[in-house]
């Protein structure tokens, strides 16, 4: 099974001999709340694929892909601190499981960069915002799926519900407001997503 292999290989490159087993049991059950639309095992098992068709470009792969698996693991779509929350219960377990504190910090700031509130610093952050943000970039079906899944979300302004024509305008606003740069993208590479660029 996919996610256990990189559960497994996660905890492997961070040198840690505590892979708490509940812990994945856990968080799997967070990835599958009846709450969900779009931040679900689907998503989770996405980033899983495309991290592991990039891997080798990370600086600290391990960290990339333990960050993934916490980036949503908290998801509550009345709330604006889910990432803060994330992040903070994987420091809390990476802690109790001896991870070195240099690892947790990078790990932490790897899920605070999931916000999109800034631009991502180091290529680790950006490679993982790009791994998060590749819907925006998939094909025309992925992507009426993911507004099928939106519809009930509450990614702008914390609505119940969005129009079709407001989502189409979420995308086109992501674009533009995070992404001043000249691509959406970070890093290239070809993954078979879209190019999506700032001025499109």
């Amino acid at each position: 099974m996919k996610f256990a292999k990189s559960w497994n290989r996660a905890w492997s490159g961070l040198s840690s001999l505590h892979n708490d087993q509940n812990l994945f049991k856990s968080i799997c059950s967070h990835y599958t709340e009846s709450t969900r639309q779009y931040h679900t095992l689907q998503h989770l098992g996405e980033c899983i694929d495309l991290f592991e068709s990039v891997m080798d470009l990370a600086i600290h792969p391990a960290e990339v892909e333990m960050a993934l698996w916490f980036h949503d693991a908290i998801y509550n779509t009345t709330s604006q601190g889910n990432e803060a929350q994330s992040a903070q219960w994987a420091k809390t377990e990476l802690s109790k499981a001896g991870v070195l504190s240099e690892k947790i910090d990078r790990i932490y700031s790897l899920i605070m960069a999931t916000c999109h509130t800034t631009l991502p610093k180091t290529i680790d952050e950006c490679l993982l915002v790009d791994i998060d943000l590749a819907i925006l970039g998939s094909s025309t079906e992925r992507f009426a799926d993911y507004e099928q899944q939106s519809a009930l979300s509450t990614t702008l302004s914390q609505s119940q519900y969005l129009t079709r024509s407001a989502r189409k305008y979420y995308r086109a606003f992501w674009i533009d407001r995070q992404f001043t740069a000249p691509n959406i993208f970070r890093i290239s590479w070809n993954c078979g997503h879209e190019i999506i660029s700032g001025d499109r």
